[in-house]
C-alpha cells in the first residue's frame, strides 16, 4: 500500500513539472507569436506545427489516465517545442532586421525621391527662367525711325508735304534687328496716335488691340509682317492713311514681343514749308 502511493506521488510530481516546463514555453511563445504575425502576416508553417504540439501535449497532460509512457512521449514533445520556439525565435529576429532595413531603404528612397522631385522642380524653374530670358531677348529692336507725310498727285507723283490738308498719307519707315531672334516671321505693330489723342484705325481690323507686357491692352494701327533672316537688318516700310489729316502731332509708336521697340512724333502744320 506504501509503495503503490510512492508511485502515485512521484507520478503527479512528474505530470506537475511536465506543466511547469510546458507553462514556461507557452509564455515563452506568447512572447514572439505577436511579433512574428505582425512581421510576416499569415501564419508559417513552424507556427502551424507548434499548435499541434501544443494541443498534443495539453490533451496528455490533461488526461487524468495518461501512462507514464504518455508522460515521457509529453516531456520528449515539450523539449521539441522548446526546439521549435527557439527556431521561431530565430525567424523573429531575422525578419525583424529585414524590417529595419527595408525601413531604411525606404526612408532612403523617400529622400532620394523628394530630393528628385526638388532638383526637377529647380530644374522646370530655371527651364522656364531660361525660356522666359530668351523670349525677352529675342524682342527686337527699332531703330532710324522716319515719318514722312505724303502727297499723292493725280499724275501718280509724290511729293513730301508740310501741310495736313494735302497728306494722303504718312510712310512710316525704321530698321528692326535682332542678334538671337531666328531667321523667319515676325510681326510689328504700329500704333499711330492723331493729334486729337485718338488711334488712327485701320477699317479692315476693326477694333483690334494688342495685349503689351506692361501697357495692358492698347489698341493698334496696323500689323506689319517681317520676314526675318538672323543676325542681318532689316528695313521695314509702310504707309498709315487717314480720311483726313490734322494739323499737330502725330506720334507713332513701335511694337514687337509686347514690348515697345521705339517711337517717333512727326508734326503737320496747316500751311507752310515741312520742316
Amino acid at each position: 500500500m506504501q509503495v503503490a502511493q510512492t508511485q502515485s506521488d512521484n507520478y503527479m510530481s512528474q505530470r506537475d513539472s511536465l506543466k511547469i516546463l510546458y507553462d514556461d514555453a507557452e509564455v515563452r511563445l506568447d512572447s514572439i507569436t505577436g511579433a512574428n504575425n505582425s512581421l510576416q502576416g499569415d501564419k508559417s508553417a513552424l507556427q502551424k506545427q507548434i499548435e499541434s504540439n501544443k494541443a498534443e501535449i495539453r490533451r496528455i497532460l490533461n488526461d487524468k489516465n495518461a501512462t507514464a509512457a504518455d508522460l515521457k512521449r509529453a516531456r520528449t514533445m515539450i523539449a521539441d517545442l522548446n526546439n521549435q520556439i527557439a527556431s521561431l525565435e530565430a525567424e523573429v529576429s531575422r525578419l525583424t532586421g529585414e524590417n529595419q532595413e527595408l525601413t531604411a531603404n525606404n526612408t532612403q528612397l523617400t529622400t532620394e525621391k523628394q530630393v528628385l522631385e526638388q532638383n526637377l522642380q529647380t530644374s522646370s524653374l530655371e527651364k522656364e527662367a531660361l525660356a522666359q530670358t530668351v523670349d525677352v531677348g529675342s524682342t527686337f529692336s527699332a531703330s532710324n525711325i522716319q515719318i514722312t507725310p505724303v502727297n499723292e498727285k493725280r499724275s501718280g507723283k509724290e511729293k513730301t508735304t508740310s501741310s495736313a490738308k494735302k497728306v494722303d498719307k504718312l510712310v512710316v519707315s525704321f530698321d528692326v534687328e535682332n542678334r538671337i531672334a531666328k531667321s523667319g516671321p515676325a510681326d510689328m505693330y504700329i500704333m499711330v496716335t492723331a493729334p486729337d489723342g485718338k488711334v488712327i484705325s485701320d477699317a479692315s481690323l476693326g477694333s483690334a488691340t494688342l495685349t503689351t507686357r506692361t501697357e495692358g491692352d492698347k489698341p493698334f494701327t496696323t500689323k506689319v509682317p517681317v520676314e526675318y533672316e538672323q543676325g542681318t537688318r532689316k528695313a521695314v516700310q509702310f504707309p498709315i492713311r487717314a480720311a483726313d489729316f490734322q494739323s499737330g502731332d502725330y506720334k507713332i509708336e513701335i511694337y514687337h514681343n509686347g514690348f515697345k521697340i521705339g517711337e517717333g512724333v512727326r508734326t503737320l502744320k496747316k500751311g507752310g514749308l515741312f520742316g
